[in-house]
């Protein structure tokens, strides 16, 4: 049918044609060829003949000829049923290339993946055959070790985020990880190898003038991370800065690494699997340092202006130069202290010595021994109050006065004539940190940016925070630092999440599950009970008296095994994630909190002044 009303269309077509319109097309082309010439002139007919040659040329060139053509046929070339075969295979493979480039980061990527699965799928199933077994303690404990220095090995020879979940496992994000990884993983927190400083010049001579830039640089970083290093350096007009450089190609690797642990945990532990997700829309600004200087800038004045940071004040949030700052290159205020797990491991150390023990790791398991047997009693082992800290730093700090009264004496007398001076003890080296005010501080600073800003830090891990000391007002202060993480909620949302706070303070169940629906929380049958452990672990509270002594893991497939989840809140996943930051800092220090009594306060604030 196609063929006949074709050749009807040409046949009307052909009767406008006549003799004197092909001369005068010939007449006008003089230097035609003569083949061109006669195909033209061919037209120059009787308009009978004219119209019947006008539908054979078509009927031929629509037709497909099964019969050979000579080399010299100048037939139109005829499809054949290969062709769309052919061409299908093409597309495909171009398209599976790109899609390999851009997932998995290329074949290097396809490498990391493979050096991944390699180790975590055989462990993994022997993890889940010792469960089915109920192994003793003593098996778990030999397998925690074995497998944690394997997964740290495998980590140092990846990098990329493998470092970034190596940290998560340090920082005990949610108590999910047993103390032998977490000791074994700690390494990472900031001590991730760099790279050579010629990679590290280059990335940011590509990125602004070097030499004018700035006046000294060190080479020697003075941390590193997944995606980056730190060198201290002088602006040209004198001023002290730090400078953070981003690796080149981590994004890319960064990514499939990423889109690797989100597969496995697919099938392993789909729990994990929404944070991964969130972590990938992150990235967006993680290597983007023009948007974490804007953030960084924001969270600042946003704490300045609530009291929250600045001189004398509970935290303290560097300063961005903006006028220096690239894709790849951050130029910021230096904040002067340790990391705060340095801090802490010192702290730890001053206890251990206090209470007589001969090593650190005597005192921790005597602390752990300790703990298990007042949980067989139902007693929960809670650490010392604000109160009696700040008892203790007085007492500390006053014998430091009087040591240093005496050495004062001594120096004026006696170590003045034998040229020995005894040195005086500063503050900050020898009194302890209140670790109640430490989690405490901490939690309410992330309240307020969660609550009251809705514009938050979403991986507050330890290695993220440094320790501080303000001369003028002589007292410690939290370093807040790295913001390429950063989630920012609407008004609807934080006045949603602050109903949500105070429900779960009140134990209100209808409330929490309207709350949790409204944040976007869907399950096949929306079971209350289910959506009430999972709102309690997710963002409240994982003690052991929610668990029951359970496995954080085991326990959130026990919930998802009574009620499958469909989708979870995925604009509050990282509310999540800093929670559990946060609630993993509190439980190592033996400072658990309950985030929703924490927050509540800030939270009924928010409501009231409909802030």
């Amino acid at each position: 049918m196609m063929r006949a009303r074709t050749a009807s269309l040409v046949s009307q077509a052909g009767r406008k044609w006549n003799h004197a319109s092909f001369s005068t097309v010939t007449k006008s082309f003089p230097g035609t060829s003569p083949s061109i010439s006669r195909r033209i002139r061919g037209f120059a007919l009787p308009k009978q003949q004219q119209h019947q040659q006008l539908v054979a040329n078509t009927q031929r060139f629509f037709s497909s000829s099964s019969t050979p053509k000579s080399s010299s046929s100048k037939e139109p070339f005829a499809i054949q049923w290969w062709h769309p075969v052919v061409g299908g295979l093409v597309i495909t493979t171009f398209g599976g290339i790109k899609w390999f480039h851009d997932h998995l980061g290329g074949t290097e990527g396809l490498y990391r993946s493979m050096a991944f699965y390699s180790v975590a799928i055989p462990k993994y199933v022997l993890y889940r055959y010792h469960h089915y077994m109920n192994s003793p303690d003593h098996v778990w404990e030999q397998l925690d070790r074995d497998t944690s220095a394997v997964a740290l090995q495998t980590m140092l020879q990846l990098e990329g985020f493998y470092y970034k979940a190596g940290q998560m496992c340090a920082s005990n994000l949610g108590d999910a990880f047993p103390e032998i990884w977490r000791d074994t993983m700690s390494v990472l927190q900031d001590q991730v190898p760099p790279q050579p400083f010629e990679i590290i010049q280059q990335t940011i001579a590509q990125e602004m003038d070097f030499d004018k830039t700035f006046q000294s640089f060190e080479t020697t970083p003075i941390g590193s991370a997944s995606i980056g290093q730190v060198h201290r350096a002088v602006l040209w007009n004198g001023t002290p800065v730090v400078v953070k450089v981003c690796y080149p190609n981590a994004e890319r690797l960064l990514r499939g690494d990423v889109r690797t642990l989100a597969a496995f945990c697919q099938v392993a532990q789909p729990v994990h699997v929404p944070a991964l997700r969130e972590i990938e829309k992150q990235f967006a600004t993680e290597f983007d340092y023009r948007q974490e200087a804007r953030n960084m800038a924001r969270v600042r004045v946003n704490l300045m202006a609530a009291g929250l940071a600045g001189p004398g004040q509970k935290s303290i949030v560097p300063r961005p130069y903006m006028e220096y700052t690239t894709k790849r290159v951050l130029v910021m205020e230096e904040l002067v202290g340790p990391k705060l797990q340095v801090a802490l491991q010192r702290d730890v150390e001053y206890h251990a010595k206090r209470a007589n023990f001969d090593s650190v790791h005597d005192f921790l398991m005597a602390q752990k021994a300790e703990e298990e047997r007042q949980w067989e009693k139902g007693v929960k082992v809670q650490g010392p109050s604000t109160q009696q800290y700040e008892t203790l730093i007085a007492l500390e700090n006053g014998q430091r006065q009087v040591t240093n009264a005496w050495n004062r004496v001594y120096n004026m007398t006696v170590g003045l004539v034998s040229g020995s001076p005894r040195p005086y003890l500063a503050k900050r080296d020898v009194v302890p940190l209140n670790h109640a005010q430490l989690v405490d501080d901490l939690i309410e600073i992330h309240g307020h940016e969660v609550l009251v800003d809705g514009f938050f830090n979403g991986d507050c891990h330890p290695g993220n925070i440094l320790l501080c000391w303000d001369d003028i007002h002589d007292k410690a202060q939290l370093g807040l630092i790295d913001y390429g993480q950063v989630k920012s909620l609407t008004k609807e949302q934080r006045h949603c999440f602050a109903k949500f706070m105070i429900a779960l303070d009140e134990n209100d169940e209808a409330q929490v599950v309207q709350c949790l629906t409204e944040m976007g929380y869907q399950s096949q049958k929306m079971d209350p009970q289910v959506m009430n452990l999972y709102a309690k672990v997710a963002f409240d509270n994982d003690s052991r008296e929610i668990t029951g002594g359970q496995h954080i893991q085991l326990f959130m497939e026990q919930i998802q095994e009574q009620d499958p989840v469909i989708s979870l809140p995925t604009d509050f996943v990282m509310v999540s994630r800093c929670t559990l930051l946060l609630r993993g800092l509190a439980h190592a220090l033996k400072q658990s909190r309950t985030i929703a009594k924490a927050w509540r306060p800030i939270a009924e604030r928010v409501l009231k002044e409909d802030i």
